[in-house]
């Protein structure tokens, strides 16, 4: 029982660390959870170890400083994959032929997922001056940013739509690329996707280039 008890308690902790627009300390958590402060802490330095929260010192605090702590985008991922399409993905995959117009189609279905998925990440994807880039961590893709001038470039570490692009991978990268194209019209408007290169799956990389805009929306 108690490591159940233990996964339900911190469950409800990045339950409440969700739906906060802003960071949360011990004593907030506590209050609002109606939990002890130490047991908080020590849920929160495990949920730490998982990469699962992060807690930094609250600006300008006098003396030793309060930790704020919020959800990572690993935990958002974790908590949205069952909702953010992977499923979908899997069924295009099966049941689509990757013609030009169905592939448009597909595309298209994807511009309208990543700007769901955007409103369901919430404020997590605008934390940290990168919306673009925290709102592809927070879908899975575990992205590596590159400025070079006017282009920004991500490079996606690892594949969440894996299993589905064995089976179609066509299909399954035209939701995909729709699914960016989405991500940025809601969080980089006027930007451009000047650049998709996929990648097998089993090495991952895929490249997304970013081309203008007027910077990250607040």
């Amino acid at each position: 029982m108690g490591t159940t008890d233990d996964q339900r308690t911190e469950a409800r902790i990045i339950a409440a660390l969700r739906r906060s627009a802003t960071p949360l300390g011990v004593a907030d958590l506590a209050t609002r959870l109606n939990l002890h402060p130490n047991g908080v802490r020590v849920h929160l330095r495990r949920l730490e170890a998982l990469h699962l929260v992060e807690g930094r010192p609250a600006q300008g605090a006098v003396g030793r400083p309060r930790i704020l702590w919020s959800v990572t985008p690993r935990a958002v991922a974790e908590a949205e994959r069952p909702h953010t399409g992977w499923a979908m993905a899997r069924s295009l995959a099966r049941a689509t032929p990757a013609t030009p117009a169905r592939l448009r189609e597909v595309e298209d279905a994807g511009v309208e997922m990543g700007l769901e998925l955007v409103d369901a990440i919430g404020p997590v994807a605008r934390r940290n001056g990168d919306a673009v880039g925290e709102a592809l961590a927070a879908l899975g893709f575990a992205p590596q940013r590159e400025e070079h001038g006017a282009v920004t470039r991500y490079r996606l570490r690892t594949c969440p739509y894996a299993e589905a692009v064995r089976e179609n991978p066509a299909v399954v990268c035209a939701l995909h690329r729709g699914v960016v194209r989405g991500v940025l019209e809601r969080l980089r408007p006027g930007a451009e996707l000047t650049g998709f290169v996929p990648r097998p799956p089993e090495v991952a990389g895929c490249l997304v280039e970013v081309t203008g805009g007027q910077g990250d929306a607040p």
